[in-house]
This record gives structure tokens, sequence and C-alpha cells, in this order.
């Protein structure tokens, strides 16, 4: 992967509402950390990110980052991406610095390549069943994406990650019998009405329960009322106790007064 230039600058404005009165600037606020870097606080022109993010073609993006008055260049891979939930607009960005000579560790997308044969002839249907998978390489082998071929797959029939024939200089790492892209058998009418049959059902059952809790507690099962029966039987039998104990009470005589 390619590095793109991005300049920073040191961030002044960290104190509370510092952030916002930054991006009233038509900057935005960044961090840079790294496993032998001190975390530090910046400030990217707002503009300049969307643009490089807009024209990445991969969620992951590799940066040669150059902060204000420092003439060496650091290598960040941009970490996390903070948009606002409304316009969408970037708030906030983590940089991770790394070594160009040390392998990073980070997940990649996975793009199926070609039509599968079990698509095209027989109807099925192409199931993404990963999306991205776990590679290990040096930041210049980084790929922006990974590309499978799909082809000869039929119906039934699945790529998995062992498969998979990995750029050069890249590792795929996770266990191989893992599946990534699969064609499955395309689903009859009959099917699909079973299916919307069994949701119904569940729904109605569902409607029912909620039916039954508003109304008040659920009438007594015969579990219910066997066990109070006996609760019953065991009361009788504790009164039937009493009544010989207070019988003999009863006949004892009376003390006499000295």
């Amino acid at each position: 992967m390619k590095s793109v230039p991005l300049t920073a600058y040191p961030r002044t404005l960290t104190r509370r509402g510092g952030s916002k009165k930054l991006r009233a600037t038509g900057r935005i606020p960044a961090v840079i950390y790294g496993a032998k870097t001190t975390p530090q606080n910046l400030e990217v022109d707002r503009k300049a990110m969307e643009d490089l993010i807009g024209h990445a073609a991969s969620e992951n993006l590799l940066v040669d980052l150059t902060v204000d008055k420092e003439s060496a260049r650091r290598l960040a891979l941009v970490q996390e991406v903070q948009h606002h939930a409304l316009s969408g607009k970037v708030l906030h960005i983590d940089l991770h610095e790394i070594s160009e000579n040390e392998k990073v560790t980070i997940m990649v997308p996975v793009e199926p390549s070609g039509e599968a044969v079990g698509v095209k002839t027989g109807g099925g249907v192409l199931e993404h069943v990963l999306f991205k998978i776990k590679v290990r390489c040096l930041p210049k082998d980084l790929p922006e994406q990974i590309y499978v071929d799909v082809s000869n797959l039929e119906i039934g029939h699945a790529v998995h990650i062992g498969d998979i024939q990995p750029p050069p200089g890249v590792e795929i790492l996770g266990e191989k019998h893992i599946s990534v892209l699969a064609v499955a058998a395309p689903i009859t009418e009959e099917q699909e009405a079973a299916a919307e049959a069994a949701l119904a059902a569940t729904s109605t059952e569902v409607e029912m329960i909620k039916e039954k809790k508003e109304d008040g507690e659920a009438a007594p099962t015969d579990k219910d009322k066997d066990k109070d029966k006996d609760k019953d039987k065991d009361k009788d039998k504790d009164k039937d106790k009493e009544k010989p104990a207070a019988k003999a009470e009863e006949k004892k005589p009376a003390e006499k007064k000295k």
C-alpha cells in the first residue's frame, strides 16, 4: 500500500470545549500513539482528511505524517475515524504510528472476483460469510483489498481461509477451515412460504404472551393446582396434630391455691 502525505499540527486547544472551537476553525482533533511513541494531541485540516478518506480505495489508510516544525516524517495507519451521526463530517481521528521495517497485523476487506458457476447456471446465491480477514505484513506490502476468484464455485461449495492465495509478502491469519465465500442453493417457493408461515406463527405467539401480561397474571396450570392441594393437606395434618395437644391441656386439673 502506498502512503499518502498528511500534515498535522500540535493541538493547542485541549481544555474543555477546545474541540468544538477547533472544529469551528476548519480543523479536527487527532491523536497519534504507538508501541514506541508517547501519545500526542494533534490537529489536522478537515477538508484534507475528508479528501484522503474519500479517495481511498480501502478503509485502511496509510499516511506519511508531517508534524509542523518537525523535519522527520512519521508513518502511521489511520486507526479510527469518528463521524458526526447526522452530517457525516469527520470529528476526530486516531493515528497508529508504525515502523516501515516492522510487520503489522490488520483486518483487510475481501472482495469476490468473477461470477460463480453455481450462481450463473444453478441459480444459487453467493454468500459473503467473512467480509474481512486478518493479515500480517510489512506496511509497504499491505493490500488495500484481497480479491478471491469464485468462478469455479458450485452450489454447496465454499472458499475457506486456507484456500486463499495471499499477495506477495502477506501472511493470512486465522483458522484455515473457516468459510469466507460460499454458494448456497436457491430458496424454493415452498421453503419461502414455510419460512413466512413460521415467522407469522412466532409473531402471533409473542402477541398472545403480551396480551396475557397486560391482562394480569396467567391462569394457574395443573401443576400449580396440585401444589396448592398438597399445601392444603399439609395444613390439615398440622391442625390434626394440634387438636390432641389442646385436649390434653384441657384435661389437666387446675392447681389448688395454697
